[in-house]
């Protein structure tokens, strides 16, 4: 049974999975070696307990229990010691992964799985950081967390059956639908994401439209929830630079990045994160385009 988990990462991703699980009724610690990352994700997970009250999402009484649910740690190998579950959910670079996941199988119980928060590395290379490879497998949470409903379970070569089961009952207990597919780069929702915001880009430095109407034609036209523009705003142009420049390794030439999204990255404009990515919000509510 797994009962108390632990999310290494406070970051936008981490922050979220630790709420929902801490809402699912697992007791949750969040690690992060950076005292204020951790003070900024307590405000940020106490934001969204606060909206979930005040829009009727969650009951008071869920709220005071997942509160007391959640811890927060700057030791990975203390908190390590006592988890069923480990969910990594660190920047998208190989070294840093393989830093995190030698560490916490080091410290953690015979008996604990470990998830990575991937959405294009492979679980399979990852798990081999680690000796427990038939207990490792990728959770793709989306973003923002405690709204999206997916979660995409990735095995890799060596994940056991049981360790899918396990981790398929831990993403609906935190109230997540999921899907179980088996590993390749950029998985479903990672491989068709990165070309529909890649192409925008293209489309964009063509000249073909502007920002405002090519998200328009995408959400009326084609029915999508987000404009493209707006879902690289808010995930992070260098998030999403990262995972094209990956695909493009693995898959090849329709990967490559748009140069227009390199140049972004360059200037420093990451999205809502930075304050300016596509639209610009540092003058508010209202989106300017650049």
């Amino acid at each position: 049974m797994i009962n108390r988990i632990v999310v290494v990462g406070s970051g936008v991703m981490g922050r979220g999975i630790a709420y929902v699980g801490a809402i699912g009724g697992y007791t949750v610690t969040i690690v992060d070696n950076n005292e204020s990352a951790l003070d900024n994700a307590k405000q940020a997970i106490n934001s969204i307990f606060g909206k979930g009250l005040a829009r009727g999402k969650i009951s008071a009484d869920q709220a005071e229990q997942a509160h007391s649910n959640l811890s927060y740690e700057c030791d990975l190998a203390k908190a390590a010691k006592t988890a069923d579950l480990i969910i990594e959910a660190v920047p998208e670079i190989t070294a840093i992964k393989k830093q995190v996941f030698e560490m916490m199988e080091g410290y953690a119980p015979a008996h604990c799985y470990f998830a990575t928060n991937t959405s294009t590395m492979s679980p399979t290379e990852i798990a081999s950081f680690g000796k427990r490879p038939e207990k490792t497998i990728a959770m793709h949470f989306f973003n923002p967390v405690h709204k999206m409903p997916l979660v995409e379970i990735v095995r890799g070569l060596e994940t056991s059956d049981e360790t899918v089961e396990m981790i398929k009952q831990v993403a609906v207990k935190m109230g997540k639908e999921t899907v179980v597919i088996n590993e390749f780069p950029g998985f479903v929702t990672s491989r068709i994401s990165a070309l529909v915001g890649n192409e925008a880009f293209i489309m964009l430095q063509e000249g073909l439209g502007t920002p405002e109407e090519i998200d328009k034609a995408i959400k009326l036209g084609l029915h999508y929830p987000m404009g493209p523009f707006e879902l690289v705003d808010l995930v992070g142009l260098d998030t999403r630079l990262n995972n094209l420049n990956y695909l493009h390794e693995k898959l090849g030439e329709k990967y490559r990045p748009a140069p227009l999204l390199e140049q972004y990255v360059k200037a420093g404009r990451l999205g809502r994160k930075s304050g300016r990515g596509v639209y610009d919000y540092t003058v508010g509510e209202e989106l300017v385009p650049k």
